[in-house]
């Protein structure tokens, strides 16, 4: 029996009441990595975007167990016995979340092993094992080591004087054992530096792949700590080194900030991200091969159990196999899409001429981020343009938005950045920019107390002829040139005087004491949007009722608010016909008699991450359509500060409704269909035309 079987076979069965209105979060989200690895294991999809959808795929439960897992585990460590609303208490939560991972962790090894590493290696692309080295390459390897790697270890001994040593998140490491004269078997600790690169390219002449592969399309690597395990006995002399496995941590990554008592929340994050390495662990990471007497030392002294422990095949930390997509290999990649820029802005009028005259939709990544970026340049170069105010919650590196935010403020323009620094993940580049544009003179608000500030707004100020005129930009993502380019979202330029107001009064809100509780147009959390939503959802059902024409369509990146699901259950009861476009999690039951059958939920994963979110209600034919940065999560709704914005332009309207949401509707190619029970269905084009919603041509014309 294999050792994963084997702990399958030790997990209990749970019986999960089939009666439940709600799907469980947590189940939902892995249902939601199983549709990334379902891309990597598609024989059609391009060899390296394969390899890019399985590090996705790792990358995905590295971040589930820091946070999500971590999350559960101190429910259970508080003695919380409070039921999710699917009836499971943390500790049963944890026990499935362990059943359903096993088998997508197999699944995972056999996709790497089995599939795409011999694909990889047809293709000239070789990830080898340092026992895969034939003497040429050993020497080169032995002469790497000693130049690059060996003056940056560090051997770490474990012992009756020295304490077991500190096991960094998601750091690999070798568990080392050694046979000293003296005192027999002694056990060391070698982590592998992160400084380094994890797959060591060798250079093209020693690469020997296939005959008939030209040598310039010839790559070949091997895995960092199978060279240092090769050559421990440089880092132990005299000494016999008798036994190395790799194993990789991950802690609790979740900060969580005590704001009221923060004297200085920047200086509270910096140490907050200091500190998130230091987490308690929840998840261990070895190689199948490694003995229990290994692994059971490494469960005592890093203080966790066997459920815990994760014994795989093959190389650990698969996520850094992106870095395999920075390879010169178009042919094994999805052909470049290049982004366009709405004709409307092609018209020689500057982009203020060109709000002016009307609303602008782009539709990133099949529209350009350039005019995004133009917007705050030209603001920031124009004479006439007195303030800008704009939110950042994750700009990225080398962030051209937030150099332009500088170069005004050197312009001698009023310039306030919202800068949330609770961004998870992306806090210390938010606070690397902060401290920049704070010496460049911009007035940096560090978000709410309580609130995480997820809006996404960007106000301009501007003195012209008949007064003072106000330009906004308003998103689903973020202020982001990077992620623009692989985000599906969508932004909206306008000056219509309501909106701008409504910006112009959120700003308030965000930077100074304002109990604002309504707002013209914008439904804004945590004030006005969880009511909104639903009065909106309310006028579907009494147009249902009355005239029997009740339609919504909403898409997402999550539908967990059991209060929006239970609106949506009232909908479906009284015959409104609903359609759910959600890319992740999900725990409403669609199809269910008497409760949701008229729900229907699918689910879009490809090369781009489908990350806009737009609330479609039919209106008796006169559409109300509203845009926006808000999932329905109750975080969204009640914990952070989200707008949505109406799209008022019927052309607008009609765009999003027959070029987005009825092609995702439509989709046979990468949608999946939400079945009551959990599990999801892929469509197939049976003898229908084939449609990709992804196409890029399918939704770049805007009018």
């Amino acid at each position: 029996m294999a050792v994963e079987e084997q702990r399958m076979s030790e997990i209990p069965d749970l019986q999960i009441a089939p009666e439940s209105k709600y799907l469980n979060r947590e189940l939902s989200w892995i249902e939601f990595n199983r549709r990334v690895i379902e891309e990597a294991l598609n024989p059609q999809t391009p060899l390296l975007e394969r390899v890019k959808f399985l590090a996705i795929f790792a990358a995905n439960f590295d971040e589930f167990f820091m946070i999500r897992v971590s999350g559960i585990k101190q429910q259970i460590a508080a003695g919380v016995q409070k039921q999710s609303p699917d009836g499971l208490t943390p500790s049963e939560q944890l026990i499935a979340l362990r059943r359903a991972i096993l088998p997508l962790l197999d699944q995972e090894r056999s996709l790497f092993l089995d599939d795409l590493l011999p694909r990889l290696r047809a293709q000239g692309i070789q990830l080898l094992g340092y026992s895969d080295l034939n003497p040429r390459q050993k020497a080169w390897a032995a002469e790497y080591f000693e130049r690059q790697i060996f003056p940056v270890l560090t051997p770490l001994a474990f012992d009756s004087s020295r304490p077991f040593p500190f096991i960094s998140n998601l750091s690999l490491n070798l568990a080392v054992v050694i046979q000293d004269r003296e005192k027999g078997a002694l056990f060391a600790r070698v982590k592998v530096p992160e400084v380094l690169p994890r797959l060591i390219a060798l250079p093209g002449d020693l690469c020997d792949g296939p005959e008939d592969m030209p040598t310039s399309r010839q790559s070949c690597f091997i895995w960092i700590e199978q060279l240092i395990a090769a050559h421990l006995a440089t880092l132990f002399p005299g000494i016999e080194v008798v036994e190395a496995y790799p194993f990789r941590v991950i802690r609790n990554a979740d900060m969580e900030i005590e704001e009221d008592e923060a004297d200085d929340l920047l200086s509270t994050i910096e140490q907050g991200v200091r500190l998130r390495r230091f987490g308690e662990v929840v998840r261990l990471t070895v190689d199948h091969s490694m003995p229990e007497r290994i692994s059971q030392l490494l469960l005592k002294n890093l203080k966790i159990d066997a459920n815990d422990l994760y014994q795989v095949r093959g190389p650990l930390g698969l996520s850094d196999l992106m870095a395999l997509l920075k390879l010169d290999r178009p042919d094994l990649k999805d052909a470049p899409h290049v982004p366009t820029i709405p004709g409307v802005l092609h018209s020689g009028h500057s982009i203020f001429e060109t709000i002016r005259q009307g609303d602008v939709l782009l539709h990133h990544p099949y529209h350009s981020f350039a005019p995004v970026v133009d917007f705050i340049q030209a603001a920031a170069a124009d004479p006439q343009v007195l303030a800008i105010k704009q939110t950042l919650y994750r700009v990225g590196s080398n962030s051209p938005i937030v150099r332009a935010l500088m170069h005004a403020r050197e312009q001698g323009k009023q310039v306030t950045a919202v800068v949330e620094l609770k961004a998870r993940f992306d806090e210390e580049n938010n606070i690397i920019w902060a401290r920049a544009m704070e010496s460049a003179g911009v007035h940096v608000v560090y978000g709410l107390v309580g609130l995480k500030v997820h809006a996404k707004l960007a106000l301009v100020v501007r003195q012209e002829q008949e007064g003072i005129r106000c330009y906004c930009h308003l998103g689903t993502g973020n202020y982001n040139a990077t992620t623009a380019r692989i985000y599906t979202d969508l932004g909206l330029f306008t000056c219509r005087p309501d909106i701008t107001a409504d910006v112009s009064e959120l700003f308030n809100f965000l930077t100074a004491y304002s109990r604002q509780s309504q707002y013209r147009k914008l439904l804004v959390a945590p004030v006005t949007l969880r009511k909104g939503l639903r009065n909106c959802i309310l006028h579907e059902i009494e147009r249902q009722r009355r005239y029997g024409d009740g339609r919504l369509i909403f898409k997402m990146n999550a539908l967990v608010d059991r209060k929006i699901i239970d609106a949506l259950y009232e909908a479906s009861q009284a015959g409104v016909q609903i359609d759910l476009i959600v890319r992740g999690m999900c725990s409403l039951r669609p199809g269910i008699p008497g409760l949701s059958e008229n729900i229907r939920v699918r689910s879009i994963v490809g090369p781009f991450l489908e990350h806009s979110r737009i609330y479609y209600f039919y209106n008796g034919g006169n559409p109300q359509v509203y845009c926006g940065s808000a999932d329905l999560m109750e975080r969204n709704l009640d914990r952070r500060v989200e707008q949505v914005f109406p799209l008022e332009d019927p052309n607008l309207v009609q765009y999003v409704r027959e070029n987005l949401l009825d092609v995702y509707l439509n989709d046979n190619l990468r949608a999946r269909v939400l079945e009551p029970d959990g599990t999801y269905r892929r469509i197939h084009p049976g003898d229908a035309e084939p449609l990709d919603s992804q196409a890029p041509l399918l939704m770049e014309r805007v009018p």
